[in-house]
């Protein structure tokens, strides 16, 4: 999964927020939301954004590929 699967799911979740709303609740428009979407290019402090938005905290964690715990 990728983030913008993960984003949209999380909207789900929260509600079925829709990508307009979220774009409003971050502070951009939608089509500049639209973009980000197409491309998947989310910035971390963007992702900060969307999470508070979405009323959650931003964890980001690099994850051993053996055996599945985060590196630190």
């Amino acid at each position: 999964m990728d983030v913008r699967e993960y984003i949209k799911l999380c909207c789900v979740k929260r509600g079925n927020m829709s990508e307009a709303e979220l774009a409003r609740r971050t502070g951009q428009t939608p089509q500049n939301m639209n973009n980000k979407y197409k491309r998947n290019t989310f910035k971390v402090s963007e992702l900060e954004k969307v999470a508070e938005a979405l009323d959650a905290d931003l964890r980001i964690s690099f994850v051993d590929k053996e055996t599945g715990k985060p590196i630190i």
